[in-house]
């Protein structure tokens, strides 16, 4: 297939429906990040530019003092019978629309209209996104091109219906294990239900009471849930095994190993596996060129309920915020959406701290 040919001088609503029609799903980039790439190369002559994989960087390379990183992901979830893009009045529908592809068509504009800035600027389209993070583009990035994300702040075009949204929560899983003795159903007595041992598992759960904290001016709610119970052998048996897979999702101020130990104390006597953890990401607001950022957009800042990619920038000591068009409610469904008007919005807004002086 010939490699579509993008105008990112257009209007960032029309750009965004042009990225939703090249499809991107997790894995299946290349054509889009080629098409990207291209775009750059001949529309943003100012910048340099790196292929990764799928992923497309580019960057301004003068000597202003500070540097912003805005990022987005290419790919998408599969496609649910929701492409090519279509207008309905001040919305535009399709896979990607709202998560996240009106963010990167927000970025690619601001590449290729803002021909003098006042920082020095970084973009990076990158891959694997909404799968798992071992695949994550960005991981790669970090691991063979690390300069290329250095940055003094960096904003990353989440789905966040307009509003700045600082930090990231952190996750954690687990799988919790209660044993029992397998015996015939019509002669239970001579066995023990491991499923009915997981009662006092689960009331624990119900009785918990999360935690809030104010961190930057952001509160953040932690949340310990069951998310999946396993368990039975047949219609006729005592089963003897039973897991309960609970998610914990906590505030950025606890490490991995902290929210770690707070799940086992709250579940002590049971035993547990953790099978996936990631820490989360405070606000760093007070570091200028985030101040600078609220400063230029009016944003008043608040928690980002949910893991991010701010992580693995919080993790390299550089602040970093989720600012982007699209409404994250609408992510992955059959119907997303974004409002057209937040697009443009949106474009505005980083356009005038990307042209504000530092």
């Amino acid at each position: 297939m010939a490699t579509p040919d993008l105008d990112l001088t257009a209007d960032p609503v029309e750009l965004t429906a042009a990225l939703v029609d090249v499809s991107s799903v997790s894995g299946d980039e290349r054509l889009l990040a080629d098409a990207v790439e291209a775009a750059i190369r001949r529309q943003a002559p100012g910048y340099q530019v790196l292929r990764s994989g799928h992923a497309v960087l580019a960057r301004t390379t003068g000597n202003r003092p500070t540097r912003v990183l805005l990022a987005g992901h290419l790919d998408t979830v599969p496609v649910a019978d929701n492409l090519p893009s279509r207008r309905d009045g001040g919305r535009l529908y399709g896979c990607g629309t709202s998560d996240m592809k009106s963010g990167d068509a927000m970025i690619a504009h601001l590449v290729a209209t803002v021909p003098d800035p006042a920082l020095e600027i970084t973009c990076v389209f990158y891959d694997c996104e909404e799968v798992e993070a071992a695949r994550n583009g960005l991981g790669r990035i970090e691991r063979e091109h690390p300069d290329w994300l250095a940055a003094d702040l960096a904003v990353l075009a989440e789905p966040t219906d307009g509003a700045v949204e600082a930090g990231c929560q952190g996750t954690l899983r687990a799988v919790v294990a209660t044993e029992g003795r397998r015996a015939h159903s019509a002669r239970s007595w001579l066995g023990r239900n491991a499923i009915h041992a997981a009662g006092e598992l689960l009331g624990r759960l119900d009785a918990y009471r999360p935690r809030r904290v104010t961190i930057d001016g952001c509160e953040y709610r932690e949340g310990l849930q069951a998310v999946r119970i396993e368990g039975g052998v047949a219609g006729n048996v005592v089963p003897d095994a039973c897991s309960v897979t609970v998610n914990f999702r906590f505030a950025p101020d606890r490490s991995v190993a902290d929210a770690t130990a707070h799940v086992r104390e709250v579940l002590d006597g049971f035993e547990l596996r953790v099978t996936d953890a990631a820490a989360g990401a405070l606000p760093g607001l007070a570091v200028p060129a985030a101040r600078a950022f609220l400063a230029a957009t009016g944003a008043a800042p608040r928690a980002k309920y949910g893991w991010t990619d701010v992580s693995r920038f919080a993790a390299r000591g550089t602040a970093a915020v989720n600012f982007g068009p699209g409404d994250p409610n609408l992510a992955h469904t059959r119907e997303e959406h974004v409002d057209v008007e937040r697009i443009t919005e949106c474009t505005g807004l980083l356009r005038r701290y990307l042209v504000t002086p530092a």
